[in-house]
């Protein structure tokens, strides 16, 4: 396993920090390892913290211990049994990206990300490459739009990760090393501080590589939680800074019905060079307390991102000159956020919350297309001279407010209601300008429109701590329309786009059986979709258009079970059919009508299974699988990519105070295409080939 220079010093630096306090240690070894029956709690479908079994939205939780038990080192891999969910790695957001699938919806800007309760790229588009899974408490996984209090943000889904209280006194070191050169160091421990104050610092850096050439991704990341509880409530105070540098891949060209023969796999066009980085830092603060008769919570964020960008694209499936097309930009983004909610209960059985958000994004791009020659075989890496005079210019500024209010009432044991009304009200000024051909336009839009949900859960069958519940849900759902910042999409004019908006409704059957041993749950839904915004191609370049109506239906289920002796497992299944009901798309000068077509790259059977054995001292273990069933690569349906299969697993060995393990992920060398993408006219990014990584965890 080579590790990189840079990486291996990050490591040095980790050992030194820790070291004087490892063996300073004298309180006892933490035990490690998920228990026999977990008791799980969220907070993403109210606000409020809830049993997942309690509320009458499908949800899944998924546990810090859970996800290191079986060597989870990405958001695909932490969520490869979650129900309903399918996530591509990669992406036209570089190797540390991924593309999210919820309902059959694959869009990396349909659903919302949380972390620690405030929006992460909210108002423009979550910001993945960001994320990462150090530290933390658990996963919650919202499948369906997102709840009132959470904004104009999704339709599809919500991920949110929680980490660890600030107040959390365990000691954490996390060494790996494993294909490709990739390497990485994870420290987490608290700070001292004076008073009644208490931090906690996860520093991180990481270098990982791929099979494809010349790809890569190098990060360091800091996270500092400092929160101080008083007999009123808490005051806390999150500082994250991550510096994201990588090299991109490139998407592999399809040839008519099936990906180019012409061009081998892992093949790189990008010019010689190329990278796509983000540095972010972001500020979030706020406080819990008991006023009003209840509990006031308020929360701020402001968050800015320097993105910056070299990269290219095939436009001809030839070695003709110029076959390639190259982009050059520079992209900042400003996003501050504010909520502040009361949640009371006047009655018993009766619990009100009332608040309102508000979230602010500025953006300003600047760049250049430009075109280059480059071996169809990608032999070799291409010098370029890229442009100095970034003349397209795009700038945004977007303004979103609402007040919402939400309601929950219990009038018998076993019944429950839940509604939960929001006004939105969004403004959004845009001005293009291309220095080329000397022209500018400017243009607003502001939208006034209300949200909602009705919900209802029914206890059928109750008996100690087991139940069989009955739940049913209504959301009617607004989104402005996501804006990507492409260069394409300003040459193809400033036309702020049309909102999304939806209506769904999904029920189902939610159980806990074997005294708390086993969580089942399957559930339906049937979602409306109008002006998806979905991405084409306009004079050889990117841009986004509105997709008329769509229509989402399909049937979810799974179970996670905590079998006797330290093994736990989940499974899932999924059916989705994701279908357009009203389009027109021009084809070769061709305007096409795709009602009763699929969506491209919506599977509609998925599944996943993950299994772990995970004793307190000895030989552990880990294994899984996820299917992902035969998708459309085309809208017209032309095109097909076969069902496929990706293995897991995982071995190692725990003491008190340390972990060993081996994890592999792909085994099975599956190089399908998993998601297309919206930069590159019909080229697909692939899984990433088999790969093996070693990891030493340390306790204190």
């Amino acid at each position: 396993m080579a590790i990189s220079r840079g990486t291996s010093a990050f490591i040095f630096f980790l050992l030194f920090l820790c070291g004087n306090t490892l063996l300073a240690q004298t309180a006892p070894p933490t035990t490690q390892g998920i228990p026999t029956v977990q008791e799980r709690v969220e907070v993403t479908a109210t606000r409020l913290p809830e049993d997942p079994q309690d509320v009458p939205v499908p949800i899944e939780v998924f546990s810090g211990d859970e996800l290191a038990a079986r060597g989870a080192r990405d958001l695909r891999s932490a969520l490869t049994s979650a129900i309903g969910v399918d996530i591509a790695p990669g992406g036209d957001a570089g190797p540390a990206g991924s593309v999210p699938e919820f309902w059959g919806l694959k869009e990396f800007d349909a659903f919302h990300l949380v972390v620690d309760g405030v929006p992460m790229g909210g108002a423009f588009n979550p910001a993945l490459t960001s994320l990462n899974l150090s530290d933390i408490e658990r996963v919650e996984v919202l499948r369906g739009p997102a709840a009132v209090t959470y904004g104009a943000t999704s339709f599809v889904g919500v991920i949110q990760v929680v980490h660890k209280d600030a107040a959390s006194t365990e000691r954490n070191l996390s060494l790996s090393g494993g294909a490709f050169g990739s390497g990485s160091g994870s420290f987490s421990a608290p700070v001292p501080l004076a008073g009644k104050w208490v931090s906690r610092l996860t520093v991180e850096g990481q270098r990982e590589g791929f099979s494809d050439d010349r790809t890569a991704f190098r990060r360091g990341h800091g996270l500092w939680r400092i929160s101080r509880k008083t007999d009123s409530g808490r005051f806390w105070i999150n500082s994250d800074l991550d510096w994201l540098d990588q090299d991109p891949a490139s998407p592999r060209p399809r040839a008519g019905q099936v990906l180019s023969p012409l061009v081998p796999v892992d093949t790189n066009h990008n010019p010689a060079g190329a990278f796509l980085n983000d540095h972010r830092g972001t500020i979030s603060f706020g406080f819990d307390r008991h006023a009003f008769g209840g509990d006031w919570s308020t929360s701020a964020m402001i968050s800015h991102s320097r993105q910056g960008s070299l990269r290219g694209f095939l436009q001809d499936l030839s070695n003709a000159p110029d076959n390639a097309r190259g982009l050059r930009e520079d992209i900042h983004l400003t996003d501050a956020y504010l909520d502040s909610h009361l949640a009371w209960k006047p009655a018993h059985g009766v619990s009100f919350l009332l608040g309102a958000d508000y979230l602010h994004g500025t953006g300003n791009a600047r760049g250049a297309d430009f075109e280059f020659t480059v071996p169809l075989d990608g032999s070799q890496a291409v010098q370029v001279n890229a442009p100095s005079d970034l003349d397209v210019r795009i700038a945004d500024e977007r303004n979103f407010f609402g007040a919402y209010g939400s309601l929950e009432w219990n009038p018998f044991e076993r019944l429950r209601f839940d509604a939960g009304l929001r006004m939105n009200v969004t403004h959004e000024h845009r001005h293009d300008e291309d220095g080329g051909a000397g022209t500018s336009a400017s243009s607003g839009r502001t939208d006034a429109r209300a949200g909602a949900n009705v919900g209802a859960m029914f206890t059928a069958w109750q008996h100690d701590n087991d139940t069989l519940r009955l739940y049913a849900d209504y959301r009617d759902t607004f989104k402005p329309a996501a804006i990507d910042f492409g260069i394409g999409e300003s040459q193809a004019g400033s036309q702020i786009l049309k909102p999304e908006t939806s209506r769904s409704v999904e029920g189902g059957i939610k159980g806990r059986f074997f005294d708390r041993r086993v969580d089942a749950e399957i559930s339906g839904f049937l979602m409306d979709l109008s002006n998806l915004v979905t991405a084409t191609n306009i004079g050889g370049l990117p841009a986004l258009i509105n997709a008329g109506t769509q229509r989402f239906k399909g049937l979810e289920s799974g179970a996670e079970i905590f079998l006797a002796r330290n093994v736990f497992a989940r499974a899932s299944y999924s059916f989705h059919d994701a279908r357009f009901v009203d389009f027109v798309q021009d084809f070769d000068g061709v305007p096409t009508q795709l009602s009763g077509k699929r969506l491209e790259m919506s599977a509609r059977h998925s599944g996943g299974m993950t299994i772990a054995y995970t004793p307190v001292r000895g030989i552990t273990g880990s294994a899984e699988v996820s299917y992902t069933g035969s998708r459309f690569l085309t809208k017209r349906n032309t095109a097909t990519a076969g069902g496929f299969a990706s293995l897991g697993t995982g071995i190692g060995y725990r003491a008190p105070r340390w972990e060993l393990r081996v994890d592999g992920h792909n085994l099975a060398d599956r190089r399908d295409p998993v998601a297309e993408s919206e930069l590159g006219d019909a080229q697909y990014y692939l899984l990433p080939s088999r790969r093996v990584d070693a990891t030493l965890r340390l306790h204190f």
